[in-house]
């Protein structure tokens, strides 16, 4: 680092304090060689998902570099093939929902997760244009196709869990899987389901398009998240196997510290600063309607990228009063989690909390 941007260094320090001063600290470090890095193939569940921007973001802004790593994303239509790439090898970690943690310990497998971007979840149940006078509540979905970003995905939870919550049977709804970008509005509009479950910035699109569809159940806020769960539920995270996480601890931490790099730039910056480091194939060819879609999730990222434990606990407790195999099962939720290394990369950047 040269004098002159020691200097800087230390004038922003003086006035921005600790914070500002360690971000740039470490935007002035140099770019590792690219075979000196750590090498790490990430599965996101739906990159044109809001919910996932964190992800995507730390990719351009160079934070994955800047952590010492080298990173492939796969993009995939939802949650649970982004999984199954992890638990089959093709990649080493999810960009996903948490729940998923939770929903596979019965079945043996032991996925833990890293470093947590999104306060709650952002799921929209809504009812596709043709039906809006057809399905008035959940309880109509009863012998419909609904749509999912892909099945066995946290859409997939959402839908079963809200049907699970009425007394009705979710076997006897179909879900289809439509993804999470254009081609979940595309499957609305078009008719193919009957309604669907979908994520920002589809569902403000949808919604321009068609101001008459109906809402059956939004987690895009906090109040409406406890509204719709009775607690917390932390959502996007970067999870994989624990013997992943016990092998890589170089590779675990520094994904941690380009994720709450990350979460702390989102925080110091404008929507339209966001938007304008985002790749235009996820933003698409109406700015003005991401833009509006993206100033409703902001609110939804975490800041320091650490997992409440009283939030684990909610979503076991969700998955525990809707699902009989779970409520069965003796789910240890410390296992599903370790805030060691997001803790760690807050160290690095003079957080408090």
């Amino acid at each position: 680092m040269t004098q002159y941007r020691q200097e800087r260094a230390g004038r922003v320090m003086r006035r921005w304090g600790a914070l500002a001063a360690a971000l740039l600290l470490l935007a002035f470090q140099p770019a590792a060689r690219a075979d000196d890095m750590l090498k790490v193939r990430i599965a996101v569940g739906g990159g044109a998902c809001l919910c996932y921007l964190p992800t995507m973001l730390a990719k351009e802004l160079g934070n994955y570099e800047k952590a010492g790593l080298q990173v492939d994303l796969a993009d995939f239509k939802g949650g649970s093939q982004a999984e199954a790439a992890v638990l089959g090898g093709s990649s080493d970690v999810v960009s996903g929902f948490f729940d998923h943690t939770v929903v596979l310990q019965p079945k043996g497998k032991f996925l833990q997760s890293i470093v947590v971007f999104d306060r709650f979840p952002g799921l929209v149940l809504m009812v596709s244009p043709a039906n809006v006078d057809k399905i008035k509540t959940p309880a109509d979905l009863v012998g419909k196709k609904v749509g999912v970003s892909a099945p066995g995905s946290s859409t997939d939870f959402f839908v079963k869990y809200l049907l699970r919550k009425i007394g009705e049977d979710p076997s006897k709804t179909a879900v289809v899987g439509i993804g999470t970008g254009a081609t979940s509005v595309a499957a609305m509009e078009q008719n193919q389901v009957d309604a669907g479950v979908l994520v920002e910035p589809a569902v403000t699109q949808l919604l321009a398009r068609h101001p008459e569809v109906r809402i059956l159940s939004d987690t895009r806020s906090e109040k409406d998240t406890l509204a719709v769960f009775g607690g917390a539920y932390p959502a996007g995270a970067i999870y994989t196997t624990m013997e992943w996480v016990e092998k890589h601890p170089k590779e675990s931490q520094a994904l941690a510290d380009a994720i709450v790099m990350t979460l702390q730039w989102i925080k110091t910056h404008t929507p339209e600063e966001i938007m304008a480091k985002m790749p235009d194939n996820l933003v698409g060819p109406d700015k003005a309607l991401y833009l509006a879609a993206l100033k409703s999730t902001i609110p939804q990222y975490s800041t320091n990228g650490m997992m409440d434990p009283k939030g684990a606990e909610a979503v076991l407790n969700v998955f525990a009063s809707s699902d009989p195999e779970i409520a069965k099962a003796k789910v240890d939720v410390s296992k599903t989690y370790t805030n060691k290394f997001a803790e760690a990369a807050g160290k690095k950047l003079g957080l408090t909390n």
